[in-house]
């Protein structure tokens, strides 16, 4: 294992296909795939060239390492955890299986990511409940604005770990306790911040929580995870597959339909979960984030934000505290507002890669990154401010 030092994990970029001459600090966006990834999947693609090698085992074995790595990432037990296509599919199952009645509130935070808001909107048409919008606090402290909020008219909480547009953090702890006190369910969205930045399951006690694979936790696009609280594991599914059944491993006897479904959460894994090309992907980058350490990588990518936002500072940039902030994350806001038109396309112009979102440029570095890679940002960021002025 690459242990930390004082200045965190050394670069890891070795271990990407990333050309010395790009400078990528948009994991946000998406995370570049590892070269062991990689490798994986192109075993997956010649394993189904070749399908008269695949045996039933091979339907679920990779699905149940993924489940037990997955679990080991967020703090959970890998019964809870499904394997589903994407943060939208999960939210879906658990928007199906929560209580809501008229009178009922949503709290949802202002701008959020659209996924965790359009299927609040919906199941607050379908039951007549209200969908609450937290606006952004004037002292950026999410945590006590949605604090305030929640009272026993409040049904769900769907929030994420941070903001995904400037990485504003939420103390999911306090939140927990909260909904807990007032019967809501606690749905999570940790599509940017599981993988790289600490979560307990155990500590905070959600009711669901979804992540998509293809941002922090390097994996390939159209997969991610479901888990479900043990209280919830006898919901209804939002598709009726095969794969989930009781007794699925014993393809001769597949017609004997059953009602009982295999153990745990595996009732809300999506259809054709047995990917062949896609599960050992991600599985190569669970286990590369594991050795690392989620801890570590914590450390180190909050070192370089920390180092990138003094720096831009200095530009006379504008960026959320380190305190209210995640560590992976940091939104610099122009000195005089808005970004210009047309600014990432810029930067990508100077093989820089960043993502303006809203009112910010959002900077998202991993351990691929290098010092160089920061200098080429800084030197670009420094250019837009002059263009401006």
């Amino acid at each position: 294992m690459t242990r930390a030092n004082p200045s965190g994990l050394p670069s890891q970029r070795h271990l990407f296909d990333i050309p010395d001459d790009v400078a990528y600090l948009n994991c946000a966006y998406m995370g570049p795939l590892l070269h062991t990834a990689l490798e994986a999947g192109e075993r997956g693609v010649r394993a189904k060239a070749r399908p008269w090698g695949i045996g039933p085992d091979d339907f679920f074995r990779d699905g149940e390492r993924a489940r037990e790595l997955l679990a080991r990432v967020i703090g959970a037990d890998a019964d809870g955890v499904a394997l589903v296509p994407s943060a939208s599919y999960g939210l879906s199952c658990a928007a199906r299986n929560v209580r809501l009645a008229p009178g009922d509130r949503i709290i949802v935070l202002a701008d959020q990511f659209p996924s965790n808001v359009y299927v609040w909107r919906e199941a607050a048409r379908s039951s007549g409940a209200s969908l609450v919008t937290i606006a952004r606090p004037a002292d950026e402290d999410w945590s006590n604005a949605v604090l305030a909020a929640v009272d026993e008219r409040t049904a769900v909480v769907a929030l994420p770990h941070c903001h995904w547009t400037d990485g504003g953090l939420l103390n999911l702890d306090r939140i927990g306790v909260r909904c807990r006190e007032v019967g809501a369910a606690l749905v999570l969205d940790l599509t940017q911040s599981a993988g790289a930045l600490q979560f307990d399951t155990t500590e905070v006690q959600p009711d669901y929580i979804v992540c998509a694979g293809y941002k922090w936790l390097l994996g390939p696009y159209s997969l991610g995870f479901l888990w479900v609280a043990p209280a919830h594991r006898d919901g209804k599914p939002i598709e009726y597959n095969w794969s989930v059944r009781a007794g699925a491993e014993d393809f001769a006897r597949l017609v004997s339909y059953r009602d009982e479904y295999r153990p745990g959460a595996r009732r809300f894994d999506v259809g054709e979960n047995a990917n062949f090309v896609l599960l050992p992907m991600l599985n190569a980058a669970l286990e590369q984030i594991l050795e690392w350490g989620v801890s570590a990588i914590e450390e180190t990518l909050a070192l370089r934000t920390a180092r990138i936002a003094e720096r831009a500072t200095d530009l006379g940039f504008r960026a959320l505290p380190e305190a209210a902030r995640a560590g992976h994350f940091l939104g610099l806001r122009f000195p005089d507002g808005e970004p210009p038109d047309g600014l990432a396309a810029e930067f990508a112009a100077e093989r820089v890669y960043v993502s303006v979102r809203g009112s910010s440029i959002r900077v998202t570095p991993h351990l691929y990154n290098t010092d160089a890679d920061v200098e080429r940002f800084l030197h670009v960021l420094g250019k837009a401010v002059q263009a401006k002025r």
